[in-house]
């Protein structure tokens, strides 16, 4: 029984899930607007604002006057569940990732020739997915939320007018709340019940960056975002449902820890200056995601006494995840029309990280495609606003569940976001 109850009450340990945002796994790709518009091509080696504290600390030194990138890019997603089969009866809208708004912040002030220091706030991480109270797989997962922020103080010291490097230290605030349906199907007339498991914690890492202008025509940028690591804090609270006799299962709740690494990445790019007017760029992006084999909740306080099989519910709680290491690969353009206006194009191609064996509600993502343009428009020297427009695709994939007490749910996923960013660049 206790094997069983693991299986069937907690597939919601798993805390970080991907829904269709614009990078693999959980990451997010939001830190630029100016950088949406090419599709992230280029975004270790092109400088167009301050955003490039994050893309590429390094670049802080090309910018020869103090200024403020401000943004925001708003997220649409839809899926579309087909050919869904469980034992448990229900209904398949897919409508569980609400609009979503990402913001972002940058700063950068030259010092002198060499040095310049900068300031991003940004989020690097995060998910929502919020399926209706009648999903059909609401066993293996019906709501979760997990948001990362990030500070970064940063800088850069060009060697020359060719090399420079940067480096920033980032404060991280990572918070999560994962919830899924509880069913005991051994207590005949027994309602539905939920597993809701909270926590939050601040880990610490690094972004260090080297960009080479090899040629007077081509920009080379290199950059590395460490892992990071957390030991969350909060709880797990289990409310049985209705018509299950205490001395069987109680509401309780309980202390839970949460270790978790998110993981280092590596971005390399090359910006290619054509002529006058036309720059194209090409990037790639290896993620180390094979970091998250599984994840592991350890509650604490949990006896019998909060019902037979309170242990076995909220005990140490696992779920394996698998994930591997991914590749993203991008492509773009950008033309300077005239003085006031450039237009920019992309395209971008990325790997999910989740595999077919262990694919859940929670991870209903494939390999995506992405389509990006944008535009800059600068009214004077000191303004600059972006706008940018991306479209995902993501391939087909199917969700097959089964769980030691014999309940199942299959489906297939069809997921599609449109992404809309905002930016302001104000010069001083």
């Amino acid at each position: 029984m206790k094997k069983t109850m693991i299986k069937s009450s907690l597939s919601l340990a798993i805390t970080l899930a991907s829904t269709q945002i614009f990078a693999s796994g959980f990451a997010l790709n939001e830190q630029s607007i100016s950088g949406m518009g090419t599709g992230f091509a280029g975004r270790s080696s092109s400088v167009d604002d301050a955003s490039i504290v994050y893309g590429n600390p390094a670049g802080m030194s090309r910018i020869k006057r103090q200024q403020v990138t401000v943004g925001v890019a708003a997220i649409d997603a839809k899926t579309d569940i087909s050919d869904a089969s469980g034992t448990r009866t229900g209904t398949n809208k897919g409508d569980m990732v609400p609009f979503t708004a990402v913001p972002m912040g940058f700063y950068v002030n030259p010092v002198d020739d060499h040095w310049a220091f900068g300031l991003g706030v940004y989020a690097p991480y995060g998910l929502v997915t919020d399926y209706e109270s009648s999903f059909q797989g609401q066993n293996f997962g019906s709501k979760s939320i997990v948001k990362v922020v990030t500070f970064q103080p940063t800088v850069s010291y060009a060697f020359n007018d060719k090399v420079s490097i940067g480096f920033g230290p980032t404060i991280n605030r990572i918070s999560g709340a994962l919830e899924s349906s509880l069913n005991i199907p051994q207590v005949p007339g027994s309602g539905t019940g939920r597993v809701q498991v909270k926590g939050d914690d601040v880990g610490y890492g690094f972004n260090v960056g080297l960009m080479v202008q090899a040629t007077d025509s081509t920009n080379l940028g290199l950059t590395y975002h460490s892992k990071v690591t957390y030991k969350l804090d909060g709880h797990t609270e289990v409310r049985a449902g209705a018509g299950v006799p205490a001395f069987v299962l109680g509401s309780n709740r309980y202390d839970a820890k949460l270790d978790l690494d998110t993981p280092e990445s590596v971005d390399f790019s090359v910006t290619q200056k054509m002529n006058d007017a036309w720059k194209v760029y090409a990037g790639s992006t290896w993620t180390r995601w094979s970091r998250l084999e599984d994840i592991t909740v350890k509650n604490s306080g949990v006896t019998s006494a909060g019902g037979l099989l309170a242990p076995a519910i909220a005990g140490t709680i696992t779920e394996p995840q698998k994930w591997h290491d991914t590749w993203a690969y991008a492509l773009g353009t950008s033309y300077q029309l005239n003085k006031q206006w450039v237009l920019r194009t992309g395209l971008t191609f990325d790997q999910s990280p989740t595999n077919n064996t262990d694919r859940s509600p929670r991870i209903p993502t494939g390999d995506r495609t992405i389509f990006s343009i944008g535009a800059g428009y600068s009214p004077t020297d000191d303004i600059t606003i972006d706008v940018a427009y991306s479209y995902l695709d993501e391939e087909t994939v199917k969700v097959n569940r089964t769980n030691a007490l014999g309940q199942r749910y299959s489906s297939k996923y069809d997921n599609s976001a449109n992404g809309f960013g905002l930016g302001l660049t104000y010069r001083f």
